[in-house]
Parts: structure tokens; C-alpha cells; sequence
């Protein structure tokens, strides 16, 4: 008694895809965190300004990365089959001799 048997019809469980009350719970406060933060942002990055203006660069730097995508590299790769049939060179003189230095 009090078993689950095998092929028990009774109970689905949760749907495929929901989220438990302590997960949604966890999300929805970390939320609350992050747009309090985002609320204070400027306020925050202006301190450290002031007292560090290359930290507060490299921080506004790692921001921008979440704003503007970074362009991904592409590697691209070709192959020239084209052949050199004949070339010609003319070359033709033209002058005295006195002007050519001979």
C-alpha cells in the first residue's frame, strides 16, 4: 500500500516544460534584483568615474558587449584554378645611342 505501481493512470504529474514554484520564485527575484541594479546603473558607474576612470572604461566596455552583438569572424577560403596560357613581353627601344648611354 502506498506504492506507485507501473502503468497508474490516475496521476500525470507535472506538464513537460512547467516550472516549480521555488524555481519561478528564484527567477522572479534575481529579476527584481537586476532591474533594481539597472536603476542604478549610471548613478554607479559615474562614482567609479570619478575615482577610477579606467575601470569605470573597461566595465562600460563589458556592458556595451550586451547592447551592440560582437561581429563574428568568417573564415573564407578559395581556390583559383585558372592558368597562365602565354605571356608576351615586347619591349621596344627607342633613341640614339648617345641618349641610352651606350
Amino acid at each position: 500500500m502506498g506504492k506507485f505501481e507501473k502503468g497508474n493512470q490516475l496521476s500525470t504529474g507535472r506538464p513537460k516544460g512547467s516550472v516549480n514554484r521555488s524555481t519561478e520564485q528564484a527567477k522572479l527575484t534575481i529579476a527584481r534584483l537586476a532591474n533594481r541594479g539597472l536603476d542604478n546603473i549610471s548613478a554607479d558607474l559615474e562614482k567609479i568615474r570619478q575615482t577610477d576612470p579606467i575601470e569605470a572604461a573597461k566595465l562600460y566596455l563589458k556592458l556595451i558587449e550586451y547592447i551592440v552583438p560582437k561581429k563574428s569572424q568568417i573564415e573564407m577560403r578559395a581556390e583559383i584554378d585558372q592558368r597562365i596560357q602565354q605571356i608576351s613581353i615586347n619591349i621596344n627601344r627607342t633613341g640614339s645611342k648617345d641618349e641610352l648611354g651606350d
